[in-house]
């Protein structure tokens, strides 16, 4: 636990750090210019394309039933709508996540190491394509629960927890890689895992709370947020960059620390040896 809260404090500290602020800019723009674009080609089409099936299956009935016997009648509305805004918001995140892989996390591994672990040797135990492998495996695992637990958006408490998890671990399994690729061996990112499986999680749960949250904004807006939904939409991919910004950072401080206690421990056999003696 003190390892845990020793590296969100430093976290915080680096942060505020101008550099770090910059940082969040490039990561941004980029996904804002891309949601812009796409929003503005797709956003009226997919709308259509879920009214009309909607229409074939008599979706509306049984919505209709469905929200007002849970008190939403007022969703009734602008169902379809926000059926499209939660289909597009993973992907959302999910870009600002990868473009925070590629444009920020060098740089946050390298100004945290540089700062507070320059006698770290570096082992070059990971690599872009490992990074890419993993991101797009825990994304493929990712979307097809995020598309299965949609119906939980029905209860808001529930679909708060529910999304944390999921974001929890896929923040963990992309970031803990991308921490430790540059400084750890293959080995030594499996026992770095292994021994902090539960902190490594814990950090993920907690940042994925954080990111479950303009999520849940939308929701309360209901029909407000249907027509601000682009501001909403860049409001939301910038608290992401500045949230997965912020966990690059926790992760950082917090991997590149385990490492250095792993490699200070000696080893299990001097150990198993000295016990021996011992007896």
């Amino acid at each position: 636990m003190g390892a845990l809260m020793r590296s969100y404090g430093r976290a915080w500290m680096s942060q505020l750090h101008g550099r770090m602020l910059l940082l969040s800019v490039i990561p941004f723009v980029l996904a804002v210019v891309l949601w812009g674009g796409l929003l503005y080609v797709g956003l009226q089409p997919l709308i259509d394309y879920l009214h009309a099936l909607f229409i074939q299956y008599d979706g509306f009935a049984y919505s209709s039933n469905l929200l007002t016997s849970l008190g939403l009648g007022m969703l009734k509305t602008v169902v379809v709508p926000m059926i499209a805004m939660l289909l597009l918001l993973p992907l959302m995140i999910l870009t600002a996540l990868v473009f925070i892989g590629v444009a920020a996390m060098p740089a946050i591994v390298r100004h945290v190491g540089q700062r507070r672990y320059g006698q770290l040797e570096r082992k070059h135990g990971g690599s872009l394509v490992g990074s890419a492998l993993t991101a797009l495996a825990g994304m493929a695992v990712f979307i097809g629960l995020w598309l299965l637990t949609l119906p939980l958006y029905a209860f808001p408490p529930l679909a708060l927890v529910v999304q944390s998890l999921l974001w929890g671990w896929l923040t963990c399994r992309v970031m803990v890689y991308d921490t430790l690729a540059d400084h750890a061996s293959p080995e030594e990112r499996a026992d770095v895992l292994q021994r902090h499986r539960w902190p490594l999680l814990a950090i993920g749960v907690l940042s994925g709370l954080a990111g479950a949250l303009p999520g849940m904004l939308w929701l309360g807006g209901t029909a407000l947020s249907v027509v601000l939904f682009p501001f909403l939409a860049a409001a939301s991919i910038w608290l992401y960059v500045v949230i997965f910004i912020f966990t690059g950072l926790w992760f950082a401080h917090y991997c590149l620390e385990a490492l250095e206690r792993l490699r200070a421990a000696p080893p299990m056999r001097d150990i198993s040896d000295h016990n021996a003696a011992v007896n």
